[in-house]
């Protein structure tokens, strides 16, 4: 498995979702449709998955994998 985090961006005209440090993944006409193949990526590899605005700035980033600081209660 890579280690590395799942994220979700848009290039060229796409929403794609990429490894860090292997390359692109899968491509997706929209936004919903990237986030929801990240998500499911993410979690069977156990990872974070960040989810990227339009103009490449973090929107929202999800922990799937061993936390090292989970939230308490």
């Amino acid at each position: 498995m890579a280690r590395g985090w799942v994220h979700t961006v848009h290039k060229s005209g796409i929403w794609v979702n990429e490894i860090e440090g292997d390359g692109t993944l899968s491509s997706h006409a929209t936004k919903e449709e990237a986030v929801a193949a990240g998500r499911r990526e993410a979690i069977s590899r156990r990872t974070e998955h960040v989810i990227h605005r339009l103009d490449g700035t973090f929107a929202e980033r999800n922990s799937y994998g061993n936390d090292r600081f989970p939230p308490r209660g």
